[in-house]
Formats: structure tokens, sequence, C-alpha cells
């Protein structure tokens, strides 16, 4: 009975994680960016990242006040934190500066997929700088593992991961697929949702390892800023 409430509360918790960005979505297609953002770079999914995270905001909220589940939304142990994440930072460079290069030398480079003006970089830029790592991690770190931890297990796989580490990792990767109900239609990249899964655990083990979700918001906006503003300045070049 107990394995069965478990896995009931991992299907609810999944579905939380799961429904929040489509209600993002749902109120972001409530606007019309046409003026402010008119190749739809970064509008409507800032309008969908701030709309998912108040979404979480409001359950965390009655969760705090109805339990005493940690969400660790503070500092934490700084020592540990910002040595994780100046280990990850340089790592993570070196993987970046070896992946963009066998990729122009393999002729696989794609460009950035909006015009290359101003509005449309910097749009991006600050969108992936100050809302997709906040609230990514927000969502499937402290919400997810904060959650998973209190109600479902607390437990280690193995020494180098928890379960709720692995959860939140797998169901980060699940979000970055696209499903499409009318018709039915499943849209992936095998490598993002890889991709995803991977930082998803590097993520996750800071935060479980610093108690705190700042740190790994941190690394989550400098993957991406780093990821897209090579992107953008070698579309200038090449």
């Amino acid at each position: 009975m107990k394995v069965f409430i478990k896995v009931f509360l991992g299907f609810i918790l999944a579905f939380l994680l799961l429904t929040a960005p489509k209600i993002g979505g749902w109120v972001a297609n409530l606007f019309d960016y046409q003026k402010i953002d008119p190749d739809g770079a970064f509008m409507w999914i800032s309008i969908h990242h701030i709309v998912q995270t108040i979404v979480i905001i409001i359950i965390m909220f009655l969760l705090i006040k109805l339990t005493h589940v940690k969400f660790h939304l503070g500092f934490g142990n700084k020592e540990k934190g910002i040595s994780y994440l100046k280990k990850f930072m340089m790592i993570f460079t070196v993987y970046t500066i070896i992946g963009y290069a066998i990729t122009i030398l393999s002729g696989a480079f794609e460009p950035f997929q909006y015009p290359l003006n101003a509005r449309n970089i910097f749009g991006y830029l600050g969108f992936q700088l100050l809302l997709s790592g906040p609230s990514e991690e927000f969502i499937f770190r402290a919400f997810s593992i904060g959650v998973f931890a209190f109600f479902i297990s607390n437990k280690r796989l193995n020494k180098y991961m928890s379960y709720a580490v692995l959860f939140s990792a797998i169901l980060f990767g699940i979000a970055h697929i696209s499903f499409s109900l009318s018709p039915f239609t499943i849209t992936y990249s095998l490598f993002q949702v890889g991709y995803a899964i991977v930082l998803g655990y590097f993520y996750g083990d800071c935060y479980e390892k610093s108690e705190s979700v700042i740190y790994p918001m941190i690394m989550h906006s400098f993957t991406n800023v780093m990821m897209v503003g090579l992107t953008i300045l070698l579309s200038l070049i090449l």
C-alpha cells in the first residue's frame, strides 16, 4: 500500500511539473507581442516562464503553510555552493569550446534562429540570463526535489545520486519534449532531452549539496547565456 501511495504521489508531482509550463504557454498565447517583439524572440517565452513560476509559487506557499517541506530558497552552504559553481563553470566552458569547435569543423553549426538585430539579441540573452535559469530551477529543483524528498523518498540510489535528483532530472528532460493533442504529435531532439537530463543531474546535485536553489540557478543561467552568446557571436562572424 505504501508503495502504491508513493507511486501515486510521484504521478501527481510529475503532472504538476509538466502542467505548470503548459499553463504558462496558454497564458502567453493570450497576448500579442508584435509591437514589442515582432520576431517572437523573447516576449512569449518570457511570459511563459513568469507564469509557470507563479503557478509553482502558489503551490509552494500552500505546502509551506500546511507541511514542513523544505525548498532551500536561501543561500544555504555558501562554501559548497560556490565551490561547486566554480568547478562546474570551468568544466562546462571547456566542454562548450570543444563542442562548438567540432560543430564548426564538421559543418553542423546552426546559426541564431532569429534576425540578428539588437532587440532580438539583447531580448533573448536577457531572457536566458534573468528568467530561464531562475524559473526552471525553482520548478525542477527546489519544488521537485523538495516535494519528492519530503513526501515520497529521501533515500539515495547510490552515493552519487538521490532518487529525488534522478526524478527531477528525468522530468526536466521530458519537459523538453513537445506534445500536441490535436493532431497528436510528439516533437523532440534526442540530444536536447539527453542534454537536459545530464545538466539536470548536476543542477540537482548542487542543490542537495549546497542546500540552496540559488547556485543551480546561476549554473543554469551561465550555461544558457554561454551557449546562446556563442551562437550569436559565431552567427555574426561566420
